[in-house]
């Protein structure tokens, strides 16, 4: 991973291509080394034919996302691949966690794959299941837990969302964390003091959504800190609060800061700023426009030309937005470009690699998650998609 922290300047006509441009990394990617890479990839494509889908999530380098035959979000890809059931493979650019959301929602005779293992989620890694019933145990000892009702963003591994599941709980997206927590404040109406959301893993999302969107204040909500004693909380502190948010973040997105918005509007005319709800809450209150990636897509595609904008979002999908309008100043919001070192993991050889081993009659990096897992995930999904103006999208 390359990075350089040098000023921000929008792209545009008449730039200087050797100096930082916003959305470019001096000592990029290179391009693969074997030249018949791509190629071989084509190839291999085309012998599997219809048995073989690819799945690739908007986060992923161009030499992958080529080769995709759907982009999205990490539910709406996997609700894709359940659509598809004549493909054997689904073969997931991606990161494990939405490789097990596929796995989870495609048939028994489909095998998921994820071309390279290491291509995980910070995040995701940051709630684990025995810390996540650790810290149950910790709410019953406090007396609160009769009050709490799980949620978990997508962004989680396949256990924390069955954990969810079988405690009365759901998953949301970026998109539908609104009408969630919504939904799980109403499931305990008869609580003492009200009932209570343990938010996981993505404290962030949790805050924005409860603050921004539902009118809680700061003070409603506290951070369960998993690697301090009751999670750093008393016993009080938990009974006042509404929102139990567990300290978990995304790397990429939990990097920008107020400081650079600041800069940004001191130095580029009419800059609007767009960032994604996992964003921190400083961040977020400064932003013009907030909201998932499929917005921060839409919204980039409806804007005018001419218009100026620095985006906070991962790197790939930002770099391919300024590519795709070149009519339009894109940005990255924060001075140092750099890519999410998992997100980033899935490169063409591995792809190369694991399509070809399917031509042999191979099944590599498989991905399966076991079937009470599997159940109780399925309960927490489908209360998401159970939800009033539910969306696919994150």
């Amino acid at each position: 991973m390359t990075t350089v922290d040098l000023p921000l300047l929008p792209l545009g006509p008449g730039r200087d291509l050797t100096a930082e441009r916003g959305v470019e990394c001096p000592g990029d990617l290179p391009p693969a080394s074997d030249p018949t890479l791509v190629e071989r990839a084509r190839a291999a494509k085309e012998a599997l034919g219809d048995r073989v889908f690819v799945l690739g999530h908007h986060y992923q380098r161009d030499e992958v996302i080529q080769f995709a035959d759907v982009t999205g979000d990490s539910f709406k890809l996997a609700k894709d691949a359940a659509a598809r059931p004549q493909a054997e493979y689904i073969v997931f650019c991606g990161v494990h966690f939405m490789a097990e959301s596929a796995d989870i929602l495609t048939g028994p005779d489909q095998q998921v794959v994820l071309p390279d293992l290491a291509a995980g989620c910070s995040m995701a890694d940051m709630a684990r299941l025995g810390q996540v019933e650790a810290a149950w145990d910790a709410l019953e000892e406090a007396g609160v837990a009769d009050a709490v009702v799980p949620v978990t963003y997508m962004n989680s591994s396949a256990d924390i969302k069955a954990f969810c599941g079988r405690h009365g709980g759901a998953v949301c997206t970026s998109s539908n964390a609104e009408v969630a927590l919504e939904w799980a404040f109403e499931q305990k109406p008869d609580a003492a003091g009200g009932a209570k959301v343990l938010f996981l893993p993505d404290q962030h999302l949790g805050r924005n959504t409860a603050v921004l969107q539902l009118g809680m204040s700061l003070d409603d909500c506290v951070v369960w800190d998993p690697r301090q004693p009751n999670g750093g909380l008393g016993a009080e502190q938990l009974r006042e609060a509404r929102m139990i948010l567990w300290k978990g973040h995304c790397s990429v997105h939990g990097r920008f800061s107020p400081e650079v918005v600041d800069e940004l509007r001191a130095t580029i005319p009419d800059v609007k700023i767009l960032v994604h709800p996992e964003c921190r809450h400083e961040v977020v209150t400064k932003a013009d426009l907030v909201g998932s990636t499929e917005f921060i897509i839409q919204t980039i595609e409806a804007a005018p030309a001419g218009s100026s904008w620095a985006i906070g979002t991962e790197l790939n999908l930002v770099k391919r937005l300024a590519s795709a309008h070149p009519d339009k100043h894109i940005v990255f919001l924060d001075k140092t470009v750099c890519y999410c070192s998992t997100m980033n993991r899935i490169d063409l050889p591995h792809l190369v690699w694991a399509l070809e081993s399917l031509v042999a009659g191979t099944v590599v990096n498989r991905i399966e998650v076991d079937p009470d897992t599997e159940r109780w995930a399925l309960v927490a999904l489908q209360r998401m998609l159970d939800l009033p103006g539910r969306t696919s999208r994150d």
